[in-house]
């Protein structure tokens, strides 16, 4: 059987970039449903046609991929967006660590903590591989027909809406998963680009940030933030 839309996939891949593999699905293959947009589309269109056991290898372009490298898309927090009860989580505060949100097209984003200073974070919302040249190689384990439930309600309930939850891309590694690097359980993230309206949920504790057309609240003008504790 061939991949084509509305096809279960299962297959294997390695990433490189820049001479590194940075990410990688072996002894836990990754699963998906052809043309329901879980994967890049370029990835998907070379994979097309392939039946189980076929090899695949190809390279992506930043334009293919995850985009070039933009600067407006990192953003100026004060430390107080990170505060519960008027104490800020130093813990949270780490440089380079990545939290997916979800921006406001349903879509999983990246949020590398880019750099910290006395009152103000700046976060990166550029994808980490954005700008970057994608190597992949891999093979096609299996392909089926996708059952009307899965079609319906994919293959882990990624089309199924769930209240301020994930509500797709929701498996899948580096193409753009809540499975992906630094999705730590207990934590639920959000991110608006519209607006720049940005919300972290963790165990319990809820932070927002507003920015454009927000009441800033005492804090740097078109912004307001804080973190409340239920």
């Amino acid at each position: 059987m061939k991949i084509e839309n509305n096809k279960v996939v299962e297959l294997t891949y390695e990433l490189t970039v820049d001479g590194k593999v940075v990410d990688k699905a072996e002894t836990k293959p990754l699963d998906y449903i052809h043309g329901t947009h879980m994967l890049l589309p370029k990835f998907e269109t070379e994979i097309e046609g392939l039946e189980p056991g076929s090899e695949f290898a190809f390279t992506l372009t930043p334009e293919e991929g995850y985009g070039e490298y933009d600067p407006k898309h990192k953003f100026d927090l004060p430390k107080s967006a990170f505060e519960v009860d008027g104490v800020v989580q130093e813990e949270l505060l780490k440089i380079g660590n990545i939290v997916p949100m979800l921006n406001s097209a349903g879509m999983v984003v990246q949020g590398v903590v880019a750099s910290i200073s006395e009152d103000v974070v700046t976060m990166d919302f550029n994808h980490p591989m954005a700008g970057k040249t994608l190597n992949f190689t891999g093979k096609i384990v299996s392909v089926r027909d996708a059952t009307e439930k899965e079609l319906t309600e994919g293959l882990h309930g990624e089309f199924i809406p769930h209240e301020g939850g994930c509500h797709g891309g929701c498996h899948g590694g580096c193409h753009g998963g809540c499975n992906g690097e630094g999705h730590e359980e207990g934590h639920e993230c959000h991110c608006n680009e519209e607006g720049h309206e940005c919300h972290c949920h963790e165990e319990g504790h809820e932070c927002h940030c507003h920015e454009e057309g927000h009441e800033h609240g005492g804090h740097e003008e078109g912004h307001e933030c804080h973190c409340n504790k239920d």
